[in-house]
Order: C-alpha cells, then sequence, then structure tokens
C-alpha cells in the first residue's frame, strides 16, 4: 500500500510544481477548508469560480483553503486503504473541518459520494458523526436546485460567494462546535440546511409541500448576489499547463447576459447583468499571479463577451495575447474580427435551425446574421464552430432540415476553413421558462442526430459532433429531481449502476422527471429557493411560446 501512496503523491507533486500562485499556510490555529471539485484536476483548474473561491478563503488571515478533486480514472483503484487526500499537503479529507464542494454541473453529482467515499467519510449527512467534517455545496447548481444532493449535504450556499463567505466564516468563529453553528446559520439569508426540513409526496409523485423541522426554518431562502461590479472577487489564483486553457489566466467582465434566451438557466439566474468597467480590467490584467508574470494569456469570460463596450479598448492591449471563445452573431462581432486575427478559432450559438425556433427561445439573431458572421470568420482565416441544441421545444423535422441548410449554405459562402458542429440536446433547467416541458424521447433525438451527421458529414472540412441522448436525459433527472434522487445517486457511486438501474432500485422513473409536462400548479423542488424569478411570469412566457404544448 504504501508504494501505491508514495506514486499518488509524486503525482500530486509533479502537479504542484508546474503551478504559479498555489497557497501553503500552516494550518495550526486556522479553520481548514478543502475545496473540492467533483472532476478531476484538469476539468477543475479550469473553472474561473472554483479558483476565484479558492483565492477568496485564501485571503482571510485565520483560514487555510486547501484542493482536491476525484482521481484520475486509472488512479481511483490506487487508493485502497489509503484515504483521498488535498494537493498542497497530502492530508487526509477527513482531518479538514470542512470540504466545500464547488459543482457547476449536474451530472457531476454521482462523483460527490464517490469522493466522500474514497475519503472514508460518510456520504449521507445523518450518519456522519461530529469529528467528519461539515460538508458544503455551493456553484449554480447549489442554488437552481440542490435537492438531488440534500441527503449527503450539511450547508448549502444560495447565491454567490461574495456575500455569502464572509458572514459564513464569521458564524463559523463564532461557533461552539457542529449544532451550535447550524443554529447559527439558520436563518442567515442565503443559506439553506436541507436536514431541517422535510417534503411530503402524493401517490403520484408529485409533491405536496415542504416544511421545516426545526422553529425558525424559513420557508423561502432567497439568492444573495454581489450588488454590484465592485464586490466582484472572482480572480484566477493559479497558473498551470494541465487545464483547458493551458496557462491562460481568465479574466470575468461581467455576470448575466442581456439576451436572456429562455432556455438558459445561467441567464435567468443571474440577471440582472452586472459589468466590470474597462479600467478595472486592465488593471487586473497587468497584475501578475503570486510571482508570475503580468499579461501573458489571458481568456475573457462571461456569457456574452462580444456585447461588452470596452472589448475592443482591451483588445488592443499590447503584450496580452487574448482569447474570446464564442461572439454573437452581428455585426458587432464582424468589426471585432481584425483586432482578432491571432484566433486560432472562435465559435457562435446558432442554437437553433431555423429562424422560427429562434424566436420560440429568445435567440435573437437571424440565419442572414449567422451566414454573414460564419463568413467573415472563415474568411479571415480562422476556424469556426457552431453550437446547435437538438430536442428543443416544438422542435420539427423541417426544424433539421433548416439545420443542414444552413450549414450548407456557410459552407457555400466561405468554401474555406474548418467548420465543427457541436450538437447538443436540450435539457429543462429550473428557473427557466421550459421548467415545465418534457425532453425529448431519445430515440427521437438520435434519430435527429443521425440525420444531421449524415447529411454535413459528407461536406467538405465539415465535422460533426453531439453528445450522447442518455447522459443528457441523465443530466435532465439530476436537474429537475427531488431528494429522493439520493439513494439512486449513491447506488451509481457505490454500486456502478446507470442512472437507469438506479432509479429502478430506488423506485423511481425517469418519466416522472423529464419525459411528462408539468402542471401549472405543481410545487417544483426548487420553490423554495427565491432566485429572483417571478413563477407565473415564467409560465406565462411558456404558454406564449408553446401555446401549452
Amino acid at each position: 500500500m504504501g508504494g501505491k501512496r508514495q506514486k499518488l503523491i509524486r503525482k500530486a507533486e509533479a502537479l504542484l510544481q508546474k503551478e504559479t500562485g498555489t497557497v501553503f499556510k500552516d494550518p495550526g490555529g486556522k479553520l481548514n477548508i478543502c475545496l473540492v471539485y467533483p472532476n478531476t484536476y484538469h476539468i477543475g483548474m479550469s473553472n474561473l469560480g472554483f479558483q476565484g473561491v479558492y483565492g477568496m478563503l485564501n485571503r482571510m488571515p485565520d483560514v487555510l483553503c486547501e484542493r482536491a478533486f476525484l482521481p484520475d480514472p486509472e488512479d481511483i483503484g490506487e487508493y485502497g486503504a489509503d484515504e483521498l487526500f488535498s494537493l498542497e499537503s497530502k492530508r487526509p479529507l477527513g482531518r479538514f473541518d470542512m470540504l466545500a464542494f464547488s459543482v457547476p454541473f449536474e451530472n457531476d453529482y454521482p462523483n460527490i459520494p464517490v469522493i466522500l467515499g474514497l475519503a472514508r467519510i460518510s456520504p449521507l449527512a445523518r450518519e456522519r458523526g461530529p469529528r467528519e467534517p461539515l460538508v458544503l455545496l455551493g456553484g449554480i447548481t447549489a442554488f437552481s436546485n440542490p435537492e438531488p444532493l440534500a441527503g449527503f449535504l450539511d450547508v448549502v450556499f444560495i447565491g454567490e460567494a461574495e456575500p455569502l463567505l464572509p458572514p459564513f466564516i464569521d458564524a463559523v468563529r463564532k461557533s461552539d462546535g457542529r449544532e451550535a453553528l447550524l443554529k447559527n446559520l439558520l436563518g442567515m439569508p442565503g443559506i439553506y440546511i436541507p436536514s431541517f426540513y422535510e417534503v411530503s409526496y402524493r401517490r403520484d409523485g408529485s409533491i405536496v409541500g415542504r416544511k421545516g423541522t426545526v422553529p425558525g426554518a424559513p420557508e423561502t431562502v432567497k439568492k444573495q448576489v454581489a450588488p454590484g461590479w465592485r464586490d466582484f472577487s472572482m480572480r484566477h489564483s493559479i497558473l498551470t499547463p494541465d487545464t483547458e486553457f493551458s496557462n491562460m489566466r481568465l479574466v470575468e467582465l461581467m455576470r448575466g447576459c442581456p439576451w436572456s434566451c429562455s432556455f438558459c438557466l445561467t441567464g435567468q439566474v443571474y440577471n440582472p447583468p452586472r459589468v466590470r468597467p474597462v479600467d478595472d480590467i486592465r488593471k487586473e490584467i497587468g497584475e501578475p499571479i503570486s510571482a508570475g508574470t503580468a499579461g501573458g494569456r489571458v481568456g475573457l469570460v462571461g456569457p456574452s463577451v462580444s456585447d461588452y463596450r470596452g472589448l475592443p479598448e482591451l483588445l488592443k492591449i499590447s503584450g496580452v495575447e487574448f482569447s474570446i471563445t464564442s461572439l454573437r452573431a452581428g455585426a458587432g462581432s464582424i468589426g471585432l474580427l481584425p483586432l482578432l486575427k491571432g484566433q486560432k478559432s472562435l465559435s457562435i450559438a446558432a442554437e437553433a435551425g431555423s429562424d422560427r425556433l429562434r424566436r420560440l427561445i429568445n435567440k435573437k439573431i437571424t440565419e442572414d446574421e449567422i451566414i454573414e458572421t460564419s463568413r467573415a470568420i472563415l474568411s479571415g482565416g480562422i476556424n469556426l464552430r457552431v453550437y446547435f441544441i437538438a430536442g428543443l421545444p416544438t422542435e420539427t423535422e423541417e426544424d433539421i432540415d433548416g439545420l443542414i441548410d444552413l450549414v450548407g449554405r456557410i459552407r457555400q459562402t466561405a468554401p474555406r476553413g474548418r467548420i465543427t458542429l457541436t450538437v447538443s440536446t436540450f435539457v429543462p433547467k429550473p428557473f427557466t421558462c421550459f421548467q415545465w416541458h418534457p425532453m425529448e424521447r431519445p430515440e427521437v433525438v438520435k434519430g435527429r442526430l443521425k440525420r444531421v451527421q449524415k447529411a454535413l458529414g459528407a461536406l467538405k472540412g465539415v465535422s460533426v459532433f453531439h453528445d450522447l441522448p442518455k447522459y443528457a436525459s441523465m443530466q435532465g433527472v439530476l436537474a429537475m429531481g427531488d431528494r429522493r434522487l439520493g439513494p439512486a445517486i449513491l447506488s451509481m457511486a457505490r454500486d456502478g449502476l446507470d442512472y437507469r438501474a438506479a432509479l429502478k432500485k430506488a423506485g423511481l422513473s425517469e418519466d416522472f422527471y423529464i419525459f411528462r409536462r408539468k402542471a401549472a400548479d405543481e410545487v417544483l423542488p426548487w420553490d423554495f429557493i427565491d432566485a429572483g424569478a417571478d413563477k407565473q411570469k415564467l409560465r406565462a412566457e411558456y404558454e406564449l411560446q408553446t401555446g401549452g404544448k
């Protein structure tokens, strides 16, 4: 066993040696928190939110924050009798005061009990002893719908880290033990304690209601947000070549999106948009990370980067190699292309194959704008990636014909350059007007994807990639589910069952969660969260766009 542990430690040390900006602290006399990303190092270190929370916590003098990740697949079996440890100090996770999971993607939910199991920590909150770490959840999934994970969690942060972390840490400082802390957190804005509630269900599986099991448990928990750009603290903390962006610093331009597409969770829960001033961005770009250098490679981040008014000014900064992954189709983006000559590829999100369907999802771009922007990108020697969604509400075979025809016209107007299509499957999300809408059946989506692949795969310089509809269905179940999913998630982690087998074992059905239309007055699992979205207005938008069909 010792040899296996040494192998894992050498791998961790190799990662650390390539990092710039890592924080090392003496754990004595400090609150020890391990920030955990429920996927691999490569993916987790590519996430600006994860990086930002690491920096925020370590700027507090009496707090130590280290990191842990889901081991690479080839390493999971190496743990045997050893416990999963943190990257910085190699301490077992069970020796930390708290484990804070940062979770942006629902399909990573089953990795949480996997990680807890590897750390020899009881996955279920009710089975954890007073000496085991407190388990926390943050990230966009935490304030959209944390209920499928309710049984694993002690505390959930509903909202953004900036307004939530300081008062939470202050409450920890003033509390003597787990029970005292949970009592002091009761009713704190944006703090949700799942064990303080119980949910009742009808025989058909729908929710009757939820009630607090302790005095003072609030009926609703209001999402907390950083009120303005001066409160943003998401800063890239560590540079490493072992990420999706390889030694590129990510810089946040804005939160929220001015377009609010109907299917997009991010566009809904981060509204109204908040935009950082150009001078602040310039200052951040000029600041070195730890002993590293300023400038270098910078990725500009935001839901709609090409709508940032100061973007042309930023792109003219000398000595900086900028990366912008996507543009919004339109004349404004075309005007930016002379400033992006070093870019190898750019993406645009067409989403749907027809103007009719784009109007339905509130995607305010036309086919002509998509074609002209694509032509300008490809003619400038830049490769093009176009994003589409299959299985959108009211989608027909004619819309798929439109998608095929649209890509053919793009290829015709720009015969050179590489075009890559990425087609994902529509997944309804909480706090969008499609939260009542059923997903399309996988066999239907498969047929449409196959038709797109066959029609466009023969075009010169065109590649088509798509997700697997079954993984989209799993994402839908986890995104739209309730706390009864806990045993199924645990079965996926412990027994290696796929999600359908795990649902069956738990006496649940994916038909209930994603393949039926929900009633207008149905209580939804996330209704207790005040995310700033008006449920009646969302329902009215849904009826208007789909006719309730």
